[in-house]
């Protein structure tokens, strides 16, 4: 497409670079003097040459209209603080083709320029208004139909947009996941909510193709085509040249991207309608009916700068904002509509205007309609919670003939085998899991065949088969972005990551992503899974601080995560009902942070007891969320003189330490199992300390950050913080190697020591 002059005269140069291209596009068609062809039919293309009908012509070019008003509306009524939002999608306006080509039940994931693909996907359902809805999500109304006023991001529940917030590439992954779910959903025969043959579009900038997020999925789509596994995501790089102010080097995404095995490159013009539609088409239908992975590289360009605060007049030349306004998109589509004959010049103007007054009608409208103004309001979608739903589901015991088919016989069924460790009793509760949802898959590293690095999977793989089980590439992104795709299409995932430190490379996908979903979507769209994370100190040593991972607080800073910590086998089980319930019922995002150094323990105090060993507890038991236990003295008196609060691997080690307490002190003392650990219990926690008279709180997690401060805190806004109280908690560095580990974490001997203190008090 030939660059337009721009129009704009000198004078002009010093006023805002929106009202430039406002003007320039009234000025630009008042202006043309070319030669008109006969209207063409609906159905004949607009151009000779071009794959677009007229018809076509007229719709994408008013769905460019709408998005290029809303933008112009948002910079002027964000001064009047009518609207929130600035960031717009002038020069991308193109990606209105992407909308048209594809269909409302192909699930997206967009870039925040999707102005022009929003307002074109309104198109496929009848009675649905682009123009209310974004203007309601500008003004951050209550009633904005994506988000409730909680932020503008372009979303539908109806047309299958899945709201992103302020997206840079975290999004690829579980766009990636969702593609590939298609798939694995129809392979073990799951009703999918979407045709079979659907695909997931992805779009995100040029400068966000560079991000290590954004790396991830591309790598992981074509690991996966390169196994010619199903993968029918369409990556839409809107390629304008610049992120925010940092140019991208000509000719980059196409040397970077064109060559790509096992991603398939198509180029289209996303400034020219007439000329890029054929383009967009191919890819659109290569996507579909190869089931590749497919790369569509768009051009665009940016107008108006990033945001309203960003004045390019600032560090960008006249020159050059001239060339990039000259290659604004809606002068192209101008030119089209009047050589072809289609629209007069009048005709054009009159759409023009008569848009921008449908853009201000509606903004005022919105700013009008009531805003969140209750805190109650504001985190309603953020945790949803209805325990008697929860309950019932998490006893549900219908499965019982399932249950005989995996196990073998009544005989072989975990509740009538003796006492075992907590390694054997999840892996018993997930074979349970797996015989209740038959829409369960489990996933990650070594999990298949081999069954985990510590056995836990064994056996699932070749009790479920491998289309449930299944083994990833070693990405705790993609893990966590796949388990997000499996539950955007009513899948329960299951992802494993093996171990919590490698849960922080991959932190966002849950903190950013998937535990926001519902508090973005006003609860229209859920993340239901239950991530299983091996965790925590005390391996004698092993593995130094990759594999004795005490930072928990990377888990509790997450708005909406659930996280469970059991000790014992028999809470595990019980626990990940629940947690399956929570999410199958709330469609909430859990986790089970498992104590590797539990795994395997079966004695408590003296070497072949059998202390740690629990029995199976019956398919009808659930721990409800929140319930810690309470370890009583052995004499049933109710330990008050001192109460040890604690989770994981303290619960154990203050059930020793406690009988050297009483040995020398002759204090009964009562231990205390958090056992959930996001959230905290804080009445039950309050409940616990009423009768204390000491109080010790025993915590791995590091000093500056663990749970400690939580239990301490509950404990002193519920009025009983001036009992006397010690903590035991790990140093603020990271766990060495061999025995200097147990210099940073707390033992036995600590718990003991903070009980001689608290006899001085």
């Amino acid at each position: 497409m030939a660059a337009i002059p721009n129009p704009i005269p000198a004078r002009m140069k010093g006023l805002n670079r929106a009202e430039i291209c406002d003007v320039n596009f009234s000025e630009f068609v008042r202006s043309w003097s070319g030669r008109a062809d006969a209207a063409p039919a609906p159905d004949e293309a607009i151009l000779d040459g071009s794959a677009l009908d007229a018809a076509g012509f007229r719709e994408l070019f008013e769905s460019q209209l709408i998005s290029r008003h809303l933008d112009l509306m948002a910079r002027v009524l964000r001064v009047q603080n009518k609207v929130f939002y600035t960031i717009g999608s002038s020069g991308h306006e193109g990606n209105a083709m992407v909308a048209r080509l594809t269909r409302h039940t192909d699930p997206a994931f967009l870039h925040y320029r999707s102005g022009g693909f929003m307002a074109e996907r309104f198109r496929k359902l009848p009675g649905m208004d682009p123009i209310m809805d974004s203007a309601l999500s500008f003004a951050a109304s209550k009633e904005d139909p994506i988000s409730g006023g909680r932020h503008k991001v372009w979303g539908s529940k109806p047309l299958w947009v899945l709201p992103q917030t302020s997206t840079i590439a975290s999004h690829l992954p579980k766009a990636l996941g969702t593609a590939i779910a298609i798939e694995a959903g129809r392979r073990i025969g799951h009703a999918l909510p979407i045709p079979g043959d659907s695909i997931a579009i992805c779009s995100f900038g040029d400068a966000s193709s560079n991000h290590a997020t954004a790396q991830t999925a591309f790598n992981a789509a074509a690991w996966t085509a390169y196994q010619k596994l199903p993968a029918p995501v369409l990556f839409v790089c809107e390629d304008n040249g610049i992120g925010i102010s940092v140019k991208t080097p000509s000719g980059w995404i196409a040397q970077n991207f064109s060559q790509r095995p096992n991603l398939d490159y198509f180029y289209a013009d996303g400034l020219d309608l007439a000329g890029g539609y054929a383009d967009v088409q191919r890819a659109v239908e290569h996507c579909r009916r190869t089931r590749r992975p497919t790369f569509l590289h768009l051009r665009t360009a940016r107008l108006m700068g990033h945001a309203g605060t960003d004045f390019e007049i600032e560090w960008r030349s006249i020159a050059e904002l001239c060339a990039v306004e000259a290659t604004d998109p809606l002068l192209r589509s101008a030119v089209i509509a009047l050589e072809s004959g289609l629209m007069s010049q009048d005709e054009v103007l009159a759409l023009y205007e008569d848009t921008r007054s449908r853009c201000f009608i509606a903004a005022e409208d919105a700013d009008r309609r009531p805003k969140l103004d209750k805190l109650v309001d504001v985190i309603a979608p953020l945790a949803p919670y209805t325990p008697q739903a929860v309950k019932s589901e998490a006893e549900r015991s219908d499965y019982a003939d399932r249950r005989l088919e995996v196990f073998g016989s009544e005989a072989r069924l975990p509740e009538n085998q003796p006492p075992r460790h907590l390694a054997i009793q999840i892996n018993n509760a997930l074979h349970d899991t797996f015989a209740k949802y038959p829409e369960t898959m489990l996933f990650g590293e070594d999990v298949a065949q081999k069954g985990g690095v510590y056995t836990i999977t064994k056996g699932l793989q070749k009790a479920f088969g491998p289309r449930r089980v299944f083994n990833t590439l070693l990405d705790e992104t993609m893990i966590l972005g796949m388990a997000q795709g499996f539950a955007n299409l009513g899948l329960l995932p299951i992802p494993e990551i093996q171990y919590l430190a490698y849960f922080h490379n991959a932190c966002d996908q849950i903190r950013g992503e998937a535990a926001s979903l519902q508090f973005f979507s006003n609860d229209q769209y859920r993340n239901p899974m239950v991530v299983r994370i091996a965790g925590l100190g005390y391996q004698r040593g092993f593995g130094g601080h990759f594999h004795n991972d005490n930072s928990i607080t990377a888990l509790r800073d997450i708005p909406g995560l659930v996280v469970g910590c059991p000790s014992r086998g028999d809470d595990a089980a019980t626990m990940l009902r629940t947690l399956t319930a929570l999410a199958k019922v709330d469609g909430r995002v859990c986790a089970l942070l498992e104590p590797i150094a539990l795994y395997m323990a079966k004695d408590l105090y003296e070497p072949g007891d059998g202390g740690w060993l629990t029995s199976y507890p019956a398919p009808g038991d659930a721990m409800p969320l929140g319930e810690g236990r309470a370890y009583l003295p052995d004499d049933g008196s109710s330990g008050d003189d001192l109460v040890v609060f604690t989770y994981g691997n303290g619960v154990p080690m203050s059930l020793r330490a406690v009988r050297e307490i009483e040995r020398r002190h002759g204090w009964k003392a009562r231990v205390v199992d958090l056992r959930w650990l996001v959230p905290l219990n804080d009445s039950w926690i309050v409940e616990q300390a009423r009768s204390a008279r000491r109080i010790i709180v025993v915590d791995e997690g590091r000093r500056s950050a663990g749970v400690g401060e939580g239990v301490l805190t509950a404990i002193a806004e519920g009025g009983y913080g001036a009992r006397p109280f010690q903590r035991v908690v790990g140093v603020d560095t990271y766990t060495p190697l061999a025995g200097a580990a147990f210099l940073v974490i707390p033992g036995e001997d600590d718990i003991v020591a903070a009980a001689d203190r608290l006899a001085t008090t």
